[in-house]
């Protein structure tokens, strides 16, 4: 009989000790080691390899197998991921439950080209839950396989009679190994079991797509180093008052990580959003105070999103700053520059500012527009609905220029904007027909243009 063994695991990145104790050595995180009892299995068990490795010459490896990229058949994928899968490459997913994992990769499954085959293997929906789903969203794949199995040894004998071109695993924490004895969703079974699948996806050339649950904090479940072994690490993340959801590369070993994947959840699946604006700019009746549009990047692709903000006074000792969407520490930044450089008194104000849509912006071309819309909530006076602003704040009040400001003018053109104030030092020779375009150098000068009163 196998002897027990009890090993201590810190959650955060894995180390192992043989007592528990209360700060990390490795981390330094507290409180974060956890009891497991170990069982080492003397029936010489062990992972399943299609494929053994052989050593070959660096001259010899053909590269060509590399540049050969799966397509998704979901467009917004393709971009996250830097262009379509890679072959081999080891994907993890992330989300809180519910936001539509499992959807995302069902649909991804059955949107892929009827020649390649898929093996999803579910730990945790069986096969008539998993095919109510895909009636559901109304695809199919005549190569798409379900099977309902925890255990690596048999899912890997499932893999050498399939031989699948895609695998999907939902999820990682249900996995176990006979290799090591102990509870699906440990620490130990978790790092094991993704292990093997690495190195069998390595060995075979085949791209295998790992659903994570994430805790209560939203880091993903399980130690540190499982981010470490996927090649991509996608969040999948959405507010539960807004029906689209975003698909953001944590990790990417492949490609980009800038780059933003956004879907609407509908009731027949998700459905790609290839303009994002049209969710991020809200259809007002009439002209409403405290409103601006900026113009922003996210990875290669330009959208604008409507800010908000609410300026009023202070009923108490210190006023509120409140944020949404934006970097709180910028925003108290961006209203000092305001009381040194304009001579507006905010200090006795409370202000609150809220990114529509229910995303985070970092591009700081959208210091501009969240500007305007504190001086129109503050002015009570509105902003053109068809102004946009692309411009970053420096501390001395200067509007500095952003990347790529072309590109932002052609995106706020096509949408129909008719002006767009940019930062003079801009160079020159922009210059897009059916656009104007406004270059101010100040904040200052600015004030006085919109709020001249």
């Amino acid at each position: 009989m196998a002897k027990a063994k009890t090993i201590y695991y810190c959650q955060n990145c894995g180390t192992q000790s043989a007592t528990w104790v209360g700060k990390c050595r490795n981390c330094g995180q507290w409180d974060t080691y956890v009891e497991e009892v170990i069982r080492s299995t003397s029936n010489g068990n062990k992972p399943l390899s299609a494929v053994q490795s052989q050593p070959v010459r660096i001259n010899e490896i053909d590269s060509s197998r590399s540049q050969h990229r799966i397509n998704a058949g979901i467009e917004e994928i393709n971009r996250v991921l830097g262009g379509g899968i890679v072959p081999g490459s080891i994907i993890l997913l992330g989300g809180e439950p519910g936001i539509g994992k499992s959807t995302l990769l069902l649909q991804l499954a059955l949107s892929l080209k009827s020649s390649m085959s898929v093996l999803y293997v579910s730990g945790e929906e069986s096969d008539i839950q998993l095919k109510m789903r895909a009636d559901r969203i109304q695809q199919t794949n005549e190569n798409c396989f379900i099977v309902n199995e925890t255990n690596t040894q048999n899912i890997f004998q499932h893999i050498e009679t399939l031989h699948p071109q895609l695998i999907i695993i939902d999820s990682i924490q249900t996995l176990q190994t006979n290799v090591i004895e102990s509870s699906a969703g440990s620490i130990s079974q978790i790092r094991e079991t993704t292990s093997e699948l690495q190195r069998f996806a390595k060995l075979s050339s085949t791209p295998i797509f790992l659903i994570g649950h994430i805790t209560k904090d939203g880091s993903l479940a399980g130690p540190k180093v499982l981010e470490h072994i996927v090649d991509v690490v996608l969040q999948f993340e959405g507010d539960r008052n807004y029906g689209h959801r975003l698909v953001r590369a944590v990790k990417n070993r492949f490609g980009s990580v800038s780059e933003l994947g956004i879907f609407e959840m509908r009731q027949e699946g998700l459905r790609e959003i290839s303009n994002p604006s049209e969710i991020l700019i809200s259809q007002h009746a009439e002209d409403v105070n405290g409103i601006a549009i900026a113009v922003t990047i996210e990875g290669l692709r330009p959208f604008l999103i409507e800010t908000q903000s609410l300026v009023s006074p202070s009923v108490y000792g210190n006023p509120q700053r409140s944020s949404t969407g934006f970097d709180l520490r910028r925003l108290n930044m961006l209203l000092a520059v305001l009381e040194k450089k304009c001579g507006l008194k905010l200090n006795a104000k409370d202000v609150f500012l809220n990114i529509t849509g229910g995303i985070h912006v970092d591009d700081p071309a959208a210091d501009l527009a969240v500007v305007i819309s504190i001086l129109s909530s503050l002015f009570d006076v509105s902003v053109d609905p068809k102004s946009c602003f692309a411009g970053e704040i420096g501390l001395s009040g200067e509007i500095r220029p952003v990347s790529r400001i072309e590109q932002r003018i052609l995106e706020a053109k096509k949408l129909g904007f008719k002006r767009i104030y940019i930062s003079s030092f801009n160079p020159n020779n922009v210059n897009v027909n059916g656009i104007e375009i406004i270059k101010i150098a100040k904040i200052e000068k600015i004030l006085t243009s919109l709020f001249p009163e």
